[in-house]
C-alpha cells in the first residue's frame, strides 16, 4: 500500500477479480460451527418480506432522534417485521444497538448507520459460514455506497430542519469523524447544532432508505452484488481511502512469501 495513489474506482476495478472465498480461508474462526449455531436464530435466511423504502427511510430518520444512528437503521427494518412477521424480530433487542452512535459510542469509527445496516443483512441473509456471501457483500456494497454518495439523500415528509440549511457532501470514507467533519465544514455548523443533527438523522434514513431497496431485489432474486473485500487487494484490512487519514504515509503490510 506504499507509494500508492489510486482512485477508489481503480481500486475497485482491480479488485473485482477477487472471490470472496480467497478472503474466507485467510480468517481463523476459534469456534465450530456446531458450537455457533445453538439457537433458532442461526438458521438463515430469516424470512423477509418486501418493504417501502420510503416508509423505513421515514421511520429511520424519527428513530433517529431517539437511539441514533445504527438503532435507528436496525429499527427502521425489524420494527416492521415484528409486525408483519414476528419472530426472530421480536426477540431481537433492537434498542441495545444504541452505543453505534457516533461512530460506536462516540468514537468517530465506523459510521454508526452502514454498521446497522450491515447489521440488517448479516442477521438475515445470514454469514458466508452458512453457504451465502449475500449479506456480507450486500453491507460490503452499502459501505462503498455511503462513501460515494453525496449524502444526504433523503428529504424527510416533515423535517426538523429546512432542507436549505443541509448542504450535500461526499465524505468519500465510511468513518463518521471524516463524514461528519466534512460536512461541518462544508455547513459551518457545529457538532451539537440542530443542522448537524438533522443531516446525521437525514443520513441515517438515505442508508435505510438504499438498504431496503437491496434487500427488496434480494428477494426477489435479483440482487447482483457489487460488494467488495479490500482486504483481498491490500492484504489487509482497510478502506479505499487511505490518505483523508495518512496523508501520505500509508502503511505497507509485509508481502506474503511466494508459496
Amino acid at each position: 500500500m506504499s507509494n500508492i495513489n489510486l482512485s477508489r474506482r481503480q481500486v475497485i476495478i482491480g479488485a473485482g477479480a477477487l472471490s470472496v472465498g480467497a478472503v474466507a480461508g485467510q480468517i481463523i474462526n476459534p469456534f465450530s460451527r456446531a458450537e455457533a449455531k445453538g439457537g433458532k436464530t442461526e438458521k438463515w435466511p430469516w424470512p423477509y418480506v418486501k418493504l417501502d423504502p420510503a416508509k423505513t427511510a421515514e421511520i429511520a430518520y424519527h428513530e433517529w432522534y431517539r437511539i441514533y444512528c445504527g438503532g435507528a437503521v436496525i429499527s427502521s427494518v425489524f420494527s416492521q417485521l415484528r409486525e408483519k412477521l414476528g419472530e426472530p424480530y421480536k426477540s431481537f433487542p433492537i434498542d441495545g444497538f444504541m452505543f453505534l452512535e457516533g461512530g460506536v459510542a462516540g468514537w468517530g469509527t465506523i459510521c454508526g448507520a452502514v454498521i446497522g445496516a450491515n447489521i440488517v443483512t448479516n442477521c438475515m441473509i445470514g454469514p458466508r459460514y452458512s453457504g451465502a456471501t449475500d449479506g456480507l457483500l450486500m453491507g460490503s456494497e452499502i459501505l462503498d455506497w455511503y462513501t460515494e454518495t453525496a449524502m444526504p439523500v433523503y428529504v424527510p415528509k416533515k423535517p426538523k430542519v429546512s432542507p436549505e440549511k443541509i448542504p450535500h457532501t461526499t465524505s468519500d470514507s465510511p468513518l463518521c469523524h471524516i463524514s461528519v467533519g466534512k460536512w461541518m465544514k462544508a455547513a459551518n455548523k457545529p457538532f451539537k447544532s440542530p443542522e448537524r443533527r438533522d443531516r446525521c438523522a437525514r443520513v441515517t434514513a438515505s442508508v435505510a432508505y438504499h438498504l431496503v431497496e437491496l434487500l427488496n431485489q434480494w428477494k426477489q432474486g435479483e440482487y447482483d452484488t457489487d460488494g467488495e473485500i479490500p482486504s483481498a487487494e491490500f492484504g489487509i484490512s482497510t478502506q479505499y481511502n487511505c490518505e483523508d487519514c495518512h496523508g501520505s504515509d500509508v502503511p505497507s503490510p509485509p508481502e506474503e512469501a511466494a508459496k
